[in-house]
């Protein structure tokens, strides 16, 4: 395990030179069959794109990007990227949300391969002492599956009785500083919400303890940990984590929280430090810097970033309550009508994304809508994959276009293949 922790930073290093030097993805590089064997419907992806801003986001985009002998990137834009006028820009940068849980899944998964943590010991062992109670011995790995039963501390921040979102925000989140530690006891004085590994529950939390791990184990911030780690390595440019300064540096998508009473304007929610979501939800990046990391994450030990065994952990995603949706250490997996792919979401106040990409990591695709607190926005957004994945396929169509890596958890497709159900991280 020694070995595998002296060799980490130089094999992700040199991973990271190919990219920035040439270019080429590490789908490519480790001689996939590339083939573009699906076309993605462009008319569709942007007719789902046009109802995310008719359902009242100012502006909507979809990158799909194709990695093989010939790369290629297709974007489409709708609406704006502020109330201002400015019309959308699908290269600008954007709160990522809870899409950072895959960051910090990585970091975990390659202090894994150094023998620094054992994901099926309880988690307590690798946090800092009394950050969870005694007798509270849920693992690593029910940690980040969400099958742990640790109340999501989000819960007390956002939904008190008789407050509107947008007073909510206000009042608890765009100016706070909220200590890691402190997220946590919000958690933890609800108490053990069921038998850990019984039943799957998303919670914010449990990403946030991942990220104390992350601290604990290397001895540095977490900010310093993702930086030397992912950031730097694969050259995300515009990828950054900057709590608790609250503004977005260079070119960005301004971000709009939807006001309860809809009859009130969109509120400016761009500026916030990130602290009450922390590992969980504060990224910042662009969808191709996106594209970026999830494209060298399916390439497995190709790329450096994790090891082929880690990835498979990582994906090996199990059943949730959700229609059509798994979740693996990380990593939700969507089964569509073509096969599944494997990714994230994120909202948080103003910013609302799905990153996904194939198992080989062949096609990515990142859409984005600036606004939130609106669920016909996130479904506009879902209703994008399909098309843009699969192509034009009629819904009976068997799944040909790339395999899926096991059978769907809810078993054959019936509804309509367009239409995904909106997933439980949507509350942020």
């Amino acid at each position: 395990m020694a070995k595998t922790s002296l060799l980490r930073p130089l094999a992700v290093a040199a991973a990271g030179a190919v990219l920035v030097a040439t270019g080429a993805l590490p789908a490519a590089a480790a001689g996939r069959d590339t083939t573009d064997a699906t076309a993605p419907d462009l008319a569709g992806v942007r007719a789902a794109l046009e109802a995310t801003t008719a359902a009242g986001a100012p502006g909507a985009f979809a990158v799909i990007r194709d990695h093989g002998t010939i790369d290629r990137t297709r974007s489409v834009n709708v609406g704006l990227a502020d109330l201002d006028g400015t019309l959308m820009n699908s290269s600008w940068r954007f709160r990522v949300g809870s899409n950072s849980k895959m960051f910090t899944a990585v970091l975990v998964m390659q202090l894994v391969e150094e023998g620094r943590i054992d994901l099926d010991r309880p988690l307590r062992e690798y946090l800092p002492e009394g950050t969870l109670p005694e007798g509270w011995t849920m693992t690593g790995r029910q940690v980040m599956e969400h099958r742990a039963g640790i109340f999501d501390h989000t819960n007390d921040l956002l939904e008190q009785a008789g407050e509107e979102t947008t007073s909510a925000f206000e009042a608890r989140i765009r100016t706070t500083v909220y200590d890691p530690r402190e997220l946590v006891a919000m958690s933890v004085k609800h108490g053990v919400q069921y038998t850990p590994g019984t039943r799957y529950s998303y919670s914010n939390t449990d990403f946030v303890l991942m990220g104390l791990a992350v601290e604990h184990l290397t001895g540095r911030p977490f900010p310093e940990v993702l930086n030397e780690r992912i950031i730097k390595p694969l050259g995300l440019r515009k990828t950054s984590f900057v709590v608790p300064e609250q503004a977005i540096r260079g070119a960005h998508v301004t971000g709009y929280l939807t006001n309860d009473d809809r009859t009130k304007p969109l509120l400016d929610s761009t500026e916030q430090t990130g602290s009450w979501v922390w590992s969980a939800g504060a990224v910042i990046s662009t969808a191709e810097d996106l594209d970026r990391f999830l494209t060298a994450l399916t390439a497995g030990g190709a790329s450096g970033l994790v090891s082929d065994a880690s990835l498979g952990q990582m994906t090996a995603a199990l059943p949730t309550p959700t229609a059509k949706i798994s979740y693996g250490l990380g990593l939700r997996r969507i089964s569509l009508s073509c096969g599944d792919v494997y990714g994230h979401g994120g909202i948080v106040q103003g910013f609302n994304s799905q990153s996904f990409t194939t198992p080989d990591g062949r096609r990515s695709v990142v859409v984005f809508a600036n606004a939130s607190n609106n669920g016909s926005v996130t479904q506009g957004l879902m209703n994008t994959l399909e098309p843009a994945f699969c192509g034009k396929r009629p819904a009976a169509e068997s799944r040909t276009a790339f395999a899926p890596s096991s059978a769907p958890a809810d078993g054959p497709v019936s509804a309509p293949v367009n239409s995904l159900p909106v997933v439980e991280d949507t509350r942020i």
